[in-house]
């Protein structure tokens, strides 16, 4: 059996018919390379549509995932059609490699990753792809079109010595290196374009630099040398996963993902790697992900904990405790090195993905007020600590003035976790994490001997729960609602038995649970709520949400439901294992910003919740328990 045949046995091939075939490729159909800094999505067909340099929030270099006449690309793609692709990551890596099958002709290997060592210091900004024929004798064509700045920045490329250099108005410049002969033509108004034939056995490297001063050679860049130590780096780093449940290599993907969302310098993990993917094609909702959320944050500190990486998760909590430090008070999302996040703008000039306009850059929720941010910082904190992280006095003092304005403000209506561009109210949800964050920081009260705080927090982790009962229930009392004084449905809810205010079993939450999937489900997912939320457009099932309710049901022992659940939104992941945001109910097609990193670390959670869940079933316990978490250490002060 050949290259191709075997390796078309493990994944379904991507098929290009003619010259716009690429116009047919879903949203999530690419895959992800990065490192640590910025990242790039690569088509099936070889081409590179999404890259911001020099770091993930910083202005596009290629967007035609934006535009495909104004973005930019840049490519590596057969010459005739038709012929398949079969994309896959090399084993327990973040280098990617794409097959060419060529009918006629032969196949080419096409391998691309950026150098990672997984040391911030080391980082430089580059994308190393390497090309080899495998099979017969095939035509390629490549591309190099840069488009600075999304494509607003005038921008010129140019032949050089060893290859091509891109110019920006404002002083940017990228060096494109080819291996080998080429006769480059002009392609538009400023790119370039060859095309090459190879035959069996024949290699040509192409490097990718960001404001490069280095020689402008393929030695310089020593790729051969790089691709092994950027494969060792990520199998090392691969290896520390501490989860043997069924889902390994989901996990394993997930956890790999959400490492190449991470912002090496800071710690900060950007939401998702790109902007204004729609979530509903041809819809208005679409937003700027490429900031750093503090309940994202919260959430990865406790599943990066969950499956032995504790590294990345004092990174995580590092940077929200630094960037609380600086004095300003608790924001909804910071940019990667902790300032504040721009205010929205939209690219008039940008079509959007597949017409999906407006793009947007920066983003306007940081403007709101949304409570449960409170407990998600709490929360980290607590899971910091109990994994073994000791908190200094100077960041006591910042968790205790988080603590004191939750229980003073707790009664106030705001914005809510989904971020709503509408009036603010009394969410459950936040009134939830309100309680959340007293609970939390009733035990680091403790830790610190603060005795009355201690008291305070446990009366005010009370009163919530109590107000909770009164207010967030339906008139016939069967149900918790989404806010108070109304009976609208939010997924949301489903955290309730997640950090441990009310119990799985329990009717109010076991029949809160069967209302939420008859009032949202969508097909086998799970819209995030039904409400009027100031924004024009449908949106599709939220991957999240499917993966909060996997957790839930295996709370409420409800197994065999809770593993179809979280089979069915796993198996929504992209050829290569990458989620979305959102996911068409019907087509499962998958929608919105990718990937995201509430997805996988939703994945990640619900994975190590069910299989907690089976191990203790099959030692005959009946109840899962409601906070996977390691025992407490003894007290001792952590004044240091």
């Amino acid at each position: 059996m050949d290259l191709y045949s075997a390796a078309k046995r493990m994944t379904r091939p991507f098929r290009f018919s003619n010259p716009w075939s690429h116009r047919e490729i879903s949203l999530a159909s690419r895959g992800l390379i990065g490192d640590g800094i910025t990242c790039a999505l690569v088509r099936p067909d070889g081409v590179i549509d999404w890259l911001c340099f020099p770091r993930f929030d910083s202005p596009s270099v290629f967007a035609g995932i934006l535009d495909d006449q104004k973005g930019g690309v840049t490519g590596i793609t057969p010459a005739a059609w038709p012929f398949e692709s079969l994309q896959r990551y090399d084993p327990d890596t973040n280098v990617l490699e794409t097959l060419f099958r060529v009918e006629g002709q032969g196949v080419v290997r096409l391998i691309d990753y950026m150098p990672w060592t997984n040391d911030p210091r080391a980082t430089i900004h580059e994308v190393h792809r390497r090309i080899e024929c495998v099979e017969g004798s095939v035509e390629l064509n490549i591309v190099f079109d840069p488009r600075f700045r999304y494509g607003e920045s005038e921008t010129r490329v140019e032949r050089a010595e060893y290859g091509l250099v891109a110019r920006g108005a404002l002083g940017e410049r990228m060096v494109a290196v080819f291996d080998g002969d080429a006769q480059w033509a002009r392609r538009g108004e400023s790119g370039l374009q060859a095309r090459i034939k190879l035959g069996t056995g024949d290699r040509r490297w192409m490097v990718l630099a960001w404001d490069s001063d280095r020689p402008e050679r393929i030695a310089a860049y020593r790729p051969f040398e790089q691709l092994r130590a950027t494969r060792q780096a990520w199998r090392e780093w691969a290896q520390q996963l501490h989860y043997e449940g069924p889902w390994r290599h989901s996990v394993l993907r997930s956890a790999l993902a959400l490492k190449l969302l991470m912002y090496a310098p800071t710690g900060a993990m950007v939401a998702a790697a790109t902007t204004s993917l729609p979530e509903w094609i041809g819809g208005t909702r679409n937003w700027d992900y490429r900031f750093s959320w503090v309940r994202d944050a919260a959430m990865a500190v406790r599943a990066t904990n969950l499956i032995g990486y504790p590294d990345e998760s004092r990174e995580f909590f590092y940077f929200v405790r630094d960037t609380l430090s600086r004095g300003d008070p608790l924001q909804v999302m910071y940019t990667l090195d902790g300032g504040p996040v721009p205010p929205e703008r939209i690219l008039e000039h940008l079509e959007g993905f597949q017409g999906s306009s407006p793009v947007r850059i920066g983003n306007d929720a940081r403007d709101q007020l949304q409570f449960d941010t409170a407990g998600a910082l709490l929360d980290a904190a607590y899971m910091y600590e109990r994994f073994g992280g000791r908190l200094p006095l100077r960041t006591w003092g910042l968790l205790k003035h988080v603590i004191q304005t939750t229980a003073r403000r707790w009664r106030e209506p705001d914005h809510g976790i989904w971020e709503p561009r509408r009036e603010m109210r009394h969410n459950v949800h936040s009134k939830l994490m309100c309680w959340l964050a007293m609970q939390r920081g009733q035990h680091l009260a403790r830790l610190f001997a603060e005795p009355a705080l201690q008291e305070d927090c446990a009366r005010q982790a009370d009163l919530i729960r109590g107000d909770i009962l009164r207010q967030g229930v339906d008139s016939s009392g069967k149900h918790f609602v989404g806010a108070y004084g109304g009976n609208e449905p939010d997924a949301a809810l489903l955290l309730l038995p997640i950090v441990g205010c009310f119990r799985a079993t329990e009717p109010l939450v076991h029949q809160t649970i069967d209302w939420l999937r008859a009032e949202l489900g969508a097909g086998p997912f799970l819209r995030r709520y039904r409400m009027d939320d100031g924004i024009s457009g449908p949106e599709g099932g939220f991957t999240l949400c499917g993966f909060w309710l996997a957790e839930v049901l295996a709370l409420a022992d409800r197994l065999e439901e809770a593993e179809n659940v979280f089979m069915v939104h796993a198996e929504a992941a992209n050829h290569l294992g990458l989620l979305a945001e959102e996911v068409h109910p019907f087509t499962r097609e998958q929608l919105g910003n990718f990937p995201q990193a509430f997805s996988h670390l939703g994945l990640i959670n619900a994975a190590a919740r069910i299989d907690l869940a089976l191990r203790m079933r099959d030692e005959g316990e009946t109840a899962a328990p409601y906070l996977i978490e390691p025992e407490p250490p003894p007290i001792i002060g952590n004044v240091f």
